[in-house]
């Protein structure tokens, strides 16, 4: 049985009978570094459970530089919801950062299993009502905490993309230039020793 999947669909009203129609409703997929999910522009029609791996998305802002919007690891789930959900053509890239080993669920198949499966309904429930909290506290982190203060929460809470992911695209994930994450890189070398 898939662990990622296993993982993510936890929830009190979910039956073993349940969890094993949401699995056997999802496909298995490999990606190879650098290959995109999702483009600008198209319209999302699945989301993916990551098994292994690392993803990130991104725009371009006003100037055309590349701005990490987030990252998507082991047990997360790569989504656009405002393109999938309400059929418009996504404001973000989806690109795989490492080989990754997903599982894909098409939103036909979802909304039929949503609207069949009780514990499924209130679990998108409460996936959604953690995605928002964190959003809500990144958005607030941004403003509120320091570049350093920031760089120790990512390294306490996802230490997979300090871990695989360029140093480039975490910079512009904290909002940061390169050179301030090596400062900060550094000052953390020196406080361990």
């Amino acid at each position: 049985m898939a662990l990622a999947l296993k993982s993510l669909y936890q929830h009190p009203l979910l039956t073993p009978r349940d969890l094993q129609v949401i699995i056997d409703a999802h496909e298995p997929i490999s990606f190879k570094k650098g290959n995109f999910l999702l483009k600008k522009g198209q319209i999302a029609n699945a989301y993916f459970c990551v098994e292994t791996g690392l993803i990130r998305s991104f725009v371009y802002d006003y100037s055309g530089n590349d701005i990490t919007t987030g990252f998507i690891g082991k047990n997360e789930i790569a989504i656009d919801v405002v393109s999938l959900f309400t059929r418009v053509p996504s404001e973000e890239y989806f690109q795989v950062l490492t080989d990754c080993e997903c599982y894909r669920i098409d939103l036909e198949t979802f909304q039929e299993l949503y609207h069949s499966i009780k514990g499924l309904n209130e679990w998108g429930r409460a996936w959604m009502s953690g995605s928002l909290f964190e959003l809500k506290q990144r958005t607030i982190a941004m403003i509120t905490e320091s570049a350093t203060e920031r760089y120790l929460r990512l390294e306490a809470q996802h230490p997979q993309i300090l871990q695989q992911a360029p140093l480039k695209f975490i910079a512009s994930y904290l909002g940061i230039t390169d050179s301030s994450l090596s400062r900060i890189r550094k000052e953390r070398c020196k406080a361990s020793l």
